[in-house]
């Protein structure tokens, strides 16, 4: 496509997707890379919530969770995704549509080991999206955990990546007067080749 070029330029969206990551890491003043995550209930009821992702590989894109927390339950119930990024410093969009699995046991273990301490004990000690008593229940909960787990815990089976396959990705750039750059990357499998669309505003 003639005009694809600067910021939209290359052949594999995966790879753009890194480069505006890469860019947003040097405007964004905290997490840039924090992208809001869809998925819906066994009723079909969406939920939407802020994830982190950790990692853009070549197959797709991997945050980190509790399988048993809501949205673990709504992925591995309905494995399918829409996420979006926005980076208001940048003036730049990309959102995202995909199919789910869990990442590898090696790539769970890799980030899991990579966390402060605190971190991989809080994984043990919250019972992610159930009811909690109070803030001191959690406290006890993370103080036990510790005992327990010592300074080298394992990961708890519970809990580890899921990756996101996109089918689709629309890179979306700021316009003057609202004639915006949109760019759609489509195909009805991760096996077929992507087609690209421009799209109006």
């Amino acid at each position: 496509m003639s005009d694809r070029t600067g910021i939209f330029a290359g052949d594999e969206p995966l790879t753009i997707a890194r480069r505006w990551l890469a860019e947003a890491e040097k405007t964004e003043p905290s997490d840039p890379n924090a992208a809001a995550l869809a998925t819906v209930d066994v009723d079909g009821m969406p939920n939407i919530r802020i994830v982190l992702i950790k990692e853009i590989d070549d197959k797709g894109l991997i945050f980190f969770t509790n399988y048993e927390s809501r949205k673990g339950e709504e992925l591995l119930a309905n494995p399918k995704a829409a996420l979006n990024f926005h980076w208001k410093s940048l003036a730049r969009q990309i959102r995202v549509r995909g199919t789910v699995e869990k990442a590898g046991d090696d790539i769970s273990d890799a980030y899991y080991k990579s966390r402060p301490l605190g971190s991989r004990i809080g994984a043990w000690a919250s019972q992610q999206s159930r009811p909690l008593a109070s803030k001191g229940a959690l406290l006890k909960a993370a103080a036990k955990a510790q005992a327990r787990q010592g300074l080298t815990p394992d990961r708890p089976p519970y809990w580890g990546g899921f990756r996101i396959t996109p089918l689709e990705i629309e890179f979306w750039a700021a316009g003057e007067f609202r004639l915006h750059d949109r760019f759609r990357w489509t195909r009805a499998s991760a096996a077929q080749d992507w087609q690209i669309q421009r799209l109006y505003p």
